[in-house]
């Protein structure tokens, strides 16, 4: 199959993940709120982040890209 299908796929998601943490960012600045990242943001964002790096690295070693 090409490759090039994949990487795009992986591209445009990739901007579409961009563009939702700039409109969260820009929501929490427009209501005048701080932005900043506790224990309780490291505590969602971790399990949700590691899982994609690791199939990410497999994926790379393994050469399915």
């Amino acid at each position: 199959m090409n490759d090039s299908v994949f990487v795009i796929f992986i591209v445009f998601g990739v901007i579409w993940i961009l563009m939702g943490i700039a409109g969260v960012i820009a929501l929490l600045k427009m209501e005048g709120q701080e932005i900043r990242f506790g224990k309780i943001g490291l505590i969602v964002a971790i399990p949700i982040i590691i899982p994609f790096i690791i199939t990410l690295a497999y994926a790379a070693i393994k050469g399915t890209f």
